[in-house]
């Protein structure tokens, strides 16, 4: 198959910094180091790492979604589930730049603001806070990433994966994210908590570490 001018465009920008925007990965480097640092500082004074291990945990689930995103291009010649091919500091996989890498190392600390802190609590009586608010963050980020799409900043070439039909967007771009979050929030064992994200990262940097220089992502 012939690739998609999206992918080409993409592919084209692939890990080469781009002179005219980056100078504002500094700026936002600085603001997730700065939130890194007071919930760190907090979890210091607390003992409580719930927070940082929820933000880990998003990111790294969305590292390992971005991979095999990779992949569906490298095995079909034509273009991944979505691709990134506009205006970017640094475009690091093919449907993955800078800026969603920064959007989501904070996206899970975001999450687990929102959490209350009886995990059993029931909104409206019946319905599970967690899983509540894990459909909501869902359905939030596939509006995003919708509004994205008719913008022409993220491009969606399959009918299955499309704003018309977005089902799989929120079942496997986001649902799994904040589901993730929330299951290691709620961990009692520190320890648990750190293996838990340890074996996501294992399985994302191990992919990374293999693919890369096969040139499949």
């Amino acid at each position: 198959m012939v690739p998609t001018p999206a992918s080409l465009e993409a592919l084209g920008k692939l890990r080469i910094l781009n002179e005219d925007f980056g100078w504002y990965i500094i700026p936002l480097l600085a603001i997730i180091l700065y939130i890194y640092g007071v919930e760190i500082k907090n979890a210091r004074e607390t003992g409580d790492w719930s927070t940082i291990f929820a933000g880990l945990t998003v990111l790294g689930l969305d590292l390992i979604n971005e991979i095999w995103n990779a992949l569906v291009f490298t095995f079909t010649d034509y273009s991944a589930f979505w691709t990134t091919p506009g205006a970017s500091a640094f475009v690091i996989l093919i449907g993955w730049n800078i800026e969603i890498l920064f959007m989501f190392s904070i996206a899970g600390i975001v999450f687990a603001k929102f959490l209350p802190k009886d995990k059993d609590e029931k909104l409206f009586g019946r319905i599970p806070n967690r899983w509540f608010n894990a459909a909501l963050f869902a359905a939030f980020c596939v509006f995003i990433e919708i509004l994205l799409n008719w913008g022409d900043y993220l491009i969606w070439e399959y009918w299955w994966w499309h704003w018309y039909n977005p089902v799989l967007i929120f079942l496997i771009g986001y649902f799994h994210f904040f589901v993730g979050a929330f299951y290691v929030y709620d961990m009692d064992d520190k320890k648990e908590q750190i293996k838990f994200v340890g074996i996501i990262y294992a399985i994302g940097i191990v992919a990374l570490i293999v693919f890369i220089p096969l040139g499949w992502i």
